[in-house]
């Protein structure tokens, strides 16, 4: 009858095993340590992404706004005027409206396929009394036909036209009248005061 007791073990191989277990552990507690460190890194870089898009939202936010503000602006110192003749220029239109103040901008709006005339210009002044001024103008005459002039509507969307063709010309004393570009944005020619000519649709 064989005997199915294995031998006791001494006293040395307890200890070699009881110091294997403890290294095992050691490389355990290790493992978990690195991933907690990871972990927490990956957290930081997060929270770190996160606050630099909420940081770049509210600046855009900020230049959005600031943006808009600037656009109401410009519009509460523009005019709309209708009944324009289609062969007018900007240089005329400033002509017939400068006894009102001082003009920054003129934009005649064409078609954004033909790039014809469609008839009306906006006109930008340079402070709001001089949209006053030019309002008083509604019903002249101009180059035979009567204008329709009113103070612009602020913020009104897709007022603007298609591409077209940008022309300008040369001007009276007093301001400078550059040449418009191919492919303006449905408006022809441009005028702006301050010295500068140039193509400057709305």
């Amino acid at each position: 009858m064989s005997d199915d007791k294995k031998p006791a073990k001494t006293p040395e191989e307890d200890l070699v095993e009881d110091e294997e277990d403890e290294e095992d552990l050691e490389k355990l507690q290790a493992e978990i340590a690195r991933m907690e460190e990871e972990a927490a890194r990956i957290n930081k870089e997060t929270e770190e992404l996160e606050s630099k898009k909420k940081e770049g939202g509210e600046a855009a936010s900020g230049t959005a706004a600031a943006g808009a503000e600037q656009k109401q602006a410009k519009d509460s110192c523009s005019i709309y005027v209708g009944q324009v003749d289609y062969s007018a220029t900007p240089e005329e239109l400033v002509s017939h409206f400068n006894a009102c103040g001082t003009i920054e901008r003129v934009t005649i709006v064409c078609d954004k396929y033909s790039g014809r005339p469609k008839g009306f210009a906006y006109l930008e002044f340079q402070d709001e009394s001089s949209v006053e001024n030019a309002v008083k103008l509604d019903g002249s005459e101009f180059k035979g036909r009567q204008l329709k002039v009113t103070a612009k509507r602020v913020n009104v969307p897709n007022f603007q036209g298609g591409r077209g063709r940008g022309r300008g010309g040369r001007g009276p004393p007093g301001g400078r009248f550059g040449r418009g570009g191919r492919g303006g944005r449905g408006y022809r020619g441009g005028y702006r005061g301050g010295g500068r000519g140039g193509y400057y649709p709305y």
